[in-house]
């Protein structure tokens, strides 16, 4: 009967969004689309390159997925997990690759 009356305790930072239901899932939806549109097409036989100019003025130009998505300025979680999955991956491949030199 106790543990009942004890206020639920949620630690979020301050400012988090915490918007639930079918709007949220299609903000999810369109963030991972538009990640997914900018590597599509540096993929293929016919993959083309992308330049990517950062806000320090550096300037990129690969055609590597997981190089782009490094670079990218993602704020979107959802997004933000695709970034953070194809990160891992990479590293994970070149531990592989190294692991056979």
């Amino acid at each position: 009967m106790s543990s009942m009356l004890q206020p639920q305790i949620i630690l979020l930072k301050e400012g988090t969004d915490t918007s639930q239901g079918k709007p949220q899932l299609v903000s999810n939806i369109n963030a991972c689309t538009a990640v997914a549109d900018v590597v599509r097409t540096t993929l293929g036989p016919r993959g083309m390159d992308k330049l990517i100019h950062d806000d320090k003025g550096s300037v990129t130009i690969s055609n590597d997925g997981a190089t782009i998505m490094k670079l990218l300025d993602i704020v979107h979680p959802a997004a933000k997990i695709l970034v953070d999955i194809a990160k891992s991956q990479d590293s994970e491949m070149l531990e592989i690759v190294e692991l056979r030199l």
